[in-house]
């Protein structure tokens, strides 16, 4: 499924480009950029043992499962520095999300003056969520920490932490977890892995290849 952007639309290329000036900015640790994504994981069991895996052969699973039902997977990597953490919740709330953004602020940006967050607006993306989860000091206290830029509608593929998400999905939830502990363990050890290769994105694209490779996203000025 493809996610196509609305041509000469200028509230979609007025956001695009906060999003690249964002990700053009030189290195800061005071200042870091962190991009946020969430998904779900669907916890399914085996009801049947899977088949020994053989010489030349892939294994082998049965298609009944168990379900489990689902949990929720918050992404939030810093792609200059190369390190991401991923939080795992039952729910996907305003409570969730609000506590998730101050595990970080409190916790790996617990030195930064100031985290610029990019990330989708989803409607539990929001500052007032701060407001409903935490005393109104509290609340303020976090706000006072945040830049957020959101990006454009149908622009998720400007989200470097849906990147990540990606790259998570294939290298640890593209099979059956059977519950939460175990998608805990899973992914805290994707995590480790992932972060000790220090692996970052060098993202290429800029404001002035979008105006031209996507001019026809930009309104017509008539003359």
């Amino acid at each position: 499924m493809w996610c196509i952007p609305p041509e000469h639309n200028a509230e979609f290329v007025c956001a695009m480009e906060n999003v690249l000036e964002v990700y053009h900015r030189p290195y800061d640790p005071e200042y870091p950029v962190v991009c946020m994504d969430e998904t779900n994981k669907q916890l399914g069991a085996e009801t049947r043992l899977p088949l020994p895996v053989r010489p030349g052969q892939p294994p082998c699973f049965d298609y009944e499962y168990e379900r489990h039902g689902t949990m929720d997977l918050f992404m939030f990597t810093e792609p200059l520095a190369g390190w991401r953490h991923v939080g795992v919740t039952e729910r996907r709330t305003r409570l969730d999300w609000a506590l998730q953004v101050r595990e970080l602020l409190d916790g790996r940006c617990c030195d930064a003056k100031r985290v610029t967050m990019v990330m989708d607006n989803l409607n539990t993306h929001s500052l007032a969520s701060l407001y409903e989860a935490f005393e109104p000091t509290e609340a303020r206290r976090l706000m006072a920490r945040l830049e957020v830029v959101y990006t454009p509608k149908h622009g998720s593929w400007m989200n470097i932490a849906e990147i990540e998400l990606n790259v998570l999905t294939r290298q640890c939830l593209c099979r059956r977890i059977g519950d939460g502990p175990a998608l805990i363990a899973e992914v805290g050890a994707w995590e480790t892995r992932r972060n000790e290769s220090q692996a970052g994105v060098d993202w290429q694209f800029t404001t002035a290849d979008a105006r031209v490779k996507l001019k026809r996203l930009y309104p017509r000025i008539q003359s």
